[in-house]
């Protein structure tokens, strides 16, 4: 599990590059915010889909960044996205922040079907994956996106047992922060943090540290 990478390409790298071979039966899940306030959006999603093509077993989900810029595509939200670091992610697609109608037209069109093609939350025998967190005592397929993409604190306190443990982004941590039923592994790669992978059934954690050229 890789948490918020948020444009930082270079670091994404040195982490895959810890963390390889990875084997055949080994899943990669990336946690979502791939983009935004980074330098490098565009060579992020780059390295994922290049990854995903030479390994079956790669989830990728959505975060609220994506979610932004997905609402930008269909013609909304344009300045709350610019406002969340969106003006780096065109940056390094060379699209001016002014001109963000039609956008879905000046995305690579593999990199548009990869946002459209994200998902809300996975789960496997063991664990729940999600962006930024679950509502208690709602149905997983019932979860909304307030909840999926948006939570912080309501979800983070929560106690709650959902069945499985929780892994999470979204919310930096100064270090992975582990809880009886909730793991969070976002901690700060382009605030001047790590960016953190997650590895299981070990409950190891490996951290690359930022790199300046990142932000």
């Amino acid at each position: 599990m890789i948490g918020d990478i948020h444009g930082c390409s270079d670091m994404l790298s040195e982490l895959l590059a810890r963390i390889k071979p990875i084997g055949q039966n080994d899943t990669v899940v990336f946690m979502g915010d791939y983009i935004d306030r980074g330098n490098d959006s565009r060579g992020v999603i780059d390295i994922v889909l290049k990854l995903r093509a030479e390994h079956q077993r790669v989830i990728t989900l959505m975060g609220n960044h994506e979610f932004m810029l997905l609402g930008a595509v269909k013609g909304y939200g344009h300045q709350e996205f610019l406002n969340m670091g969106g003006d780096a992610t065109l940056k390094s697609y060379d699209i001016a922040p002014g001109s963000l109608n039609d956008l879905a037209a000046k995305l690579p069109r593999n990199h548009l079907a990869f946002l459209q093609d994200l998902l809300p939350y996975w789960e496997d025998e063991d664990h729940i994956y999600v962006h930024a967190g679950l509502q208690p005592g709602v149905h997983l397929t019932q979860q909304s996106p307030d909840w999926l993409f948006w939570s912080r604190e309501e979800f983070i306190d929560s106690i709650y047992n959902y069945g499985k443990k929780v892994i999470y982004g979204h919310t930096p941590h100064e270090k992975p922060k582990v809880d009886d039923n909730k793991i969070g592994i976002d901690t700060g790669a382009v605030y001047g943090g790590a960016l953190t992978c997650l590895v299981l059934p070990e409950n190891k954690f490996i951290s690359v540290e930022t790199q300046k050229n990142n932000i």
